[in-house]
């Protein structure tokens, strides 16, 4: 490992356009959102993104880029460092670690280290990573690194008292050496929903053969109303006006969105079990059978009439809106907007086995197809931190820095772009063809996404926020709804396979029979609510 030479990570990302000003909190509301400082309880932190550069290595590391550490700089006079940032050279300078004060008038929210241990030396002898031993009912909440080999004053961070931090584990890898095992990766809360206290402090943990990082802790929120940094109703309209999605379609896409009211209006009908009769729901979904679990007592479906069914098959981009849930998460220092997309139709799917592509009969269709992505936004600032993109089962984020990015003409310049694959809809943060199964051997299922019609989610009336919890917001009858939004599917795959991909070998028909069960369920989806990430944080592929 040696000296970086000028890497992305030099230069600080810095977003299209300007924040916008955040509208004043109502006269109801707590008015702590986007102050620049929240109270865990008796434990002020705040977020700082400005950094001086203590060690870097262009070797090793995400894409081979190596890494680079800092210390936060400069820190408000009263606050204390609590851990060291970490990155990889492989993007913008992009990231925060909290500093903290103690508000609690007892003086002993947080205390020096009563040492240091020793953890890794760069080959170069320019990197020194070491971890602070927290006196006893304290932890230490990140790794500290020097450029000397001398021990850490005590005075350069702060352990924090058990009470007021939460369990931690590992999430992104920043750096590794397997000559002697060292790792650094950065931290987060292990246990992440909108009732978790545990608090993202953006330091990072550094282990080696000589020593663990174990010990570490996350930050936890102990406030009464750790929700009172959260942004009011019209706070939250006003982030999705900044940062409300771009959707791509493809070109080639026959299913398209459409609002839900649309789907119920044109001839969505209400089965239930064990009985011949169907029921026109209601075009605000008000005669759905509410709660009661995904009991598979009542489902919905299409028009029975051939013609209206292939309409709404469809869709109707003109009618199209997004669903808005927002929550809070990480402690309530910060907001997550899911933004929910609807397709009365969900295509087939096709497979890609080397050269050829494969259609794979009616796998994968189904009715009622619910997608969505996730911005995660700061607490502190109003800034925009990351993105989920939601892919089938789970999905991945994409840092600000690296999402792509839409003016559309409007000034709003922060808007980020989607994809949504051919068919299936499941969301891309970059245009082309992603494949599920084994790339080596060029086997799986294919998720091709470029530039089509475009669904401008930030456009007037196009998004509708159906759930805030901390806020109160009346939820419409359609979410309650936690039945599936179609008839369950049953299908032969491997009899299909047999006849679509006859000309493939035996074996490679059989192990794409395989990966088809694994990736492809039969089951109708179900709405927003019954999906895991509507308490939870998103799950990551």
């Amino acid at each position: 490992m040696g000296t970086a030479a000028l890497r992305p990570v030099q230069r600080g990302f810095v977003p299209p356009a300007a924040l916008p000003s955040w509208p004043a909190a109502s006269a109801v509301s707590d008015g702590g959102f986007a102050k620049g400082s929240i109270d865990l309880g008796g434990l002020e932190v705040r977020q700082i993104t400005t950094f001086d550069k203590v060690w870097s290595t262009t070797q090793g590391g995400q894409d081979g880029a190596g890494a680079t550490f800092f210390k936060p700089s400069p820190v408000p006079a009263g606050f204390s460092v609590l851990g060291h940032y970490a990155q990889p050279n492989n993007r913008p300078l992009f990231g925060h670690v909290l500093v903290g004060r103690d508000t609690s008038g007892t003086g002993a929210v947080l205390a020096a280290p009563v040492d240091y241990t020793h953890v890794w030396s760069s080959p170069d002898g320019a990197g020194h990573f070491w971890l602070p031993t927290a006196p006893e009912g304290y932890k230490a909440v990140g790794a500290v690194v020097t450029a000397t080999s001398d021990k850490p004053s005590p005075d350069d961070v702060r352990c924090v008292r058990a009470d007021f931090t939460d369990a931690c584990e590992a999430e992104e890898s920043v750096l590794s050496s397997d000559k002697d095992s060292f790792s650094a990766a950065t931290l987060r809360p292990s246990v992440r929903g909108i009732d978790a206290r545990g608090v993202h402090a953006g330091t990072f943990l550094a282990q080696s053969n000589a020593a663990s990082a174990s010990t570490l802790a996350c930050l936890k929120n102990n406030s009464a109303s750790y929700t009172s940094s959260m942004p009011d109703l019209a706070q939250v309209n006003s982030l999705l006006a900044a940062y409300a999605p771009h959707v791509y379609l493809h070109p080639n896409e026959a299913y398209l969105p459409s609002s839900t009211t649309w789907f119920f209006e044109n001839g969505a009908l209400l089965y239930q079990k064990g009985s011949q009769t169907t029921t026109p729901v209601a075009a605000d979904g008000s005669n759905l059978p509410q709660g009661g679990g995904n009991d598979g007592g009542y489902w919905l479906d299409l028009p029975t009439d051939n013609n209206q069914r292939e309409k709404v098959k469809s869709g109707d981009l003109g009618s199209a809106k997004v669903y808005v849930q927002a929550k809070p998460m990480l402690g309530g220092t910060v907001t997550d907007l899911a933004v929910w997309i609807f397709c009365p139709f969900n295509g087939a799917a096709r497979a890609k086995v080397g050269f050829l592509t494969i259609p794979l009969g009616e796998i994968g269709e189904h009715v009622g197809d619910w997608e969505h992505v996730t911005l995660r936004v700061s607490n502190f600032s109003g800034e925009l931190l990351r993105m989920y993109f939601s892919q089938h089962s789970a999905g991945t984020w994409v840092e600000a820095s690296q999402l792509e990015y839409l003016d559309a003409g409007d000034g709003r310049g922060n808007r980020p772009v989607a994809y949504a694959s051919l068919h299936g809809h499941a969301m891309y943060p970059k245009a082309g063809l992603v494949l599920q199964g084994d790339s080596k051997l060029g086997i799986g299922i294919r998720n091709d996404a470029a530039r089509g019609s475009r669904l401008d989610t930030g456009a007037a009336g196009r998004s509708e926020v159906v759930s805030a919890e901390y806020l109160g917001v009346k939820e419409p009858a359609w979410l309650g709804f936690e039945r599936e939004w179609g008839p369950r599917e049953e299908y032969d795959i491997g009899r299909v396979i047999n006849r679509v991909a006859r000309i493939l070998p035996r074996s490679t028909r059989e192990r794409l029979a395989k990966l088809v069960e694994k990736v492809l369920v039969g089951d109708g989806p179900t709405g927003p609510k019954m999906h895991g990430n509507w308490r939870n944080d998103e799950r990551e592929a």
